[in-house]
C-alpha cells in the first residue's frame, strides 16, 4: 500500500494537492472520482465529498486530510527532507500568506465571479475579503521589495498553495496580469515537481475528454 491515498478529479483544486504531492517526493495512490458517482472510500473519509482528500496510512492508524491549504502545510511536516516547512524566521510570512490565500483571496475570486461586489463599507467589513480590488492589493504588495518566493528567496509548501491561486487565476482571468504575478507564476511552472503533476492532470483531462 502507498503512503498516501489521494482522492481527485483533475477538474478541481485537487491539482494544487497533486503538486504538493510532488513537490513531498510522497508516495501515492490516486482514486479518480466521478462527480455522479462518489467512491464509498471517499464518504466514509469526507462526508463532504470533497476532493481533494488525502488518507495518510500512518505506522499509528490512518489520517484523513482535507481542504488544500491543510494538505499543502501537512505533507511540508510529514515530510521534513523535502524542506518545504517554514524555518523559524519565515514562519510569519508562510501562515500569513498561506491562509490569506484560503481566505480572502478564494472568497474575493469566488464572490466576483458570482457577480457579488459588496456596496459599502459596512458590506465590506461582513464580508471578511473586504473587496476584490483590495484583496488584490494586498497580495501584490507580497512581492513589492522584490521578493521571489511567499517566504523571501526560499521555495516553501506555501508557495505550493498561494503559487496554485496565481496561476490558475492568471489562466482564467481571475487575477490581473501583473509583471509580478507573471513573473512569479514563470517560476512557478519551472519547478519539475509542478511539471511532473501537471502532465499527470493534463493528461487525465484528455481522456475524459475522449
Amino acid at each position: 500500500m502507498a503512503e498516501y491515498t489521494f482522492y481527485t478529479n483533475p477538474m478541481s483544486r485537487a491539482q494544487i494537492a497533486r503538486w504538493a504531492l510532488h513537490e513531498a517526493g510522497a508516495e501515492y495512490e490516486q482514486v479518480l472520482v466521478d462527480w455522479t458517482n462518489k467512491p464509498a472510500g471517499l464518504l466514509a473519509a469526507n462526508p463532504m465529498g470533497k476532493v481533494p482528500t488525502i488518507v495518510h496510512h500512518a505506522l499509528d492508524g490512518d489520517r484523513v486530510i482535507t481542504e488544500c491549504a491543510a494538505i499543502c502545510a501537512y505533507l511540508a511536516e510529514e515530510h521534513p527532507g523535502a524542506e518545504l516547512a517554514p524555518h523559524e524566521l519565515e514562519r510569519a510570512d508562510y501562515f500569513r500568506w498561506m491562509f490569506f490565500a484560503a481566505g480572502p483571496l478564494e472568497q474575493a475570486i469566488t464572490a466576483r465571479s458570482m457577480g457579488f461586489e459588496p456596496k459599502d463599507a459596512r458590506a465590506e467589513g461582513m464580508a471578511g475579503f473586504g473587496s476584490y480590488a483590495r484583496t488584490i492589493k494586498t497580495l501584490e504588495s507580497l512581492f513589492v521589495d522584490g521578493r521571489d518566493w511567499v517566504c523571501g528567496e526560499r521555495f516553501t509548501m506555501a508557495d505550493v498553495y498561494v503559487g496554485s491561486h496565481v496561476d490558475w487565476g492568471l489562466t482564467f482571468g481571475t487575477i490581473p496580469p501583473s509583471v509580478d504575478f507573471v513573473a512569479y507564476a514563470e517560476r512557478i511552472q519551472a519547478r519539475n515537481a509542478y511539471k511532473a503533476a501537471k502532465a499527470i492532470d493534463n493528461a487525465l483531462i484528455e481522456d475524459m475528454k475522449k
